[in-house]
């Protein structure tokens, strides 16, 4: 049975921070897909290199994605999201 990661943020603000619209593009072409290079994400993206290279720094800093000798993956199977919004 695989065993499963959780990412937290402090805040709603930061988590949006985080996981941008362009990012979750990222994530989405990553999931599954092994270790990629740069620019074929930006290619399988269709953006421009520089902005994925930040959107991806991003995503490594936060611990989401991360950097191996053949290149960046999405070490997961899946990505779920979980929001809590509670009174008060």
């Amino acid at each position: 049975m695989p065993t499963e990661t959780s990412i937290s943020f402090d805040s709603p603000e930061l988590l949006w921070k985080v996981l941008t619209a362009k990012r979750w593009e990222l994530l989405k072409v990553m999931v599954g897909a092994g270790p990629l290079a740069l620019r074929e994400i930006a290619r399988r993206t269709g953006r421009a290199v520089k902005s994925v290279h930040m959107d991806v720094h991003a995503l490594l800093d936060a611990g989401v994605i991360e950097r191996r000798a053949a290149g960046f993956i999405l070490p997961y199977d899946a990505v779920h999201v979980d929001f809590f919004l509670k009174a008060g």
